[in-house]
């Protein structure tokens, strides 16, 4: 009984963060910082979580602070989606 229990509390936890919305990280070059406007631009490869093709795109940040030492020709890996209807960069590292 105990390893049932915890076999669907791991089964539990893994929908959960799969909901929560983990997507993996995609690649990109920033190309402009814009921090009066909180925005940068990239040339990313594909969004799987958006469904969306490589592109070059402008994103609002979640966070102001993530723009800090990001300049044209930043490589990076970031993970954008959609917030109150905005493609948002949720989450931002560089390479």
């Amino acid at each position: 009984m105990r390893i049932l229990s915890f076999a669907a509390a791991l089964i539990l936890s893994a929908t959960a963060s799969f909901a929560a919305g983990d997507h993996p990280m995609s690649d990109g070059t920033v190309t402009k910082v814009d921090a009066k406007w909180k925005k940068v631009t990239i040339d990313h490869g594909p969004l799987e979580n958006l469904d969306m093709p490589a592109m070059k795109m402008v994103f609002i940040v979640e966070d102001p602070a993530m723009l800090e030492g990001l300049a044209e020709g930043t490589k990076v890996r970031f993970i954008a989606d959609r917030v109150n209807g905005k493609l948002t960069v949720t989450e931002i590292e560089k390479q």
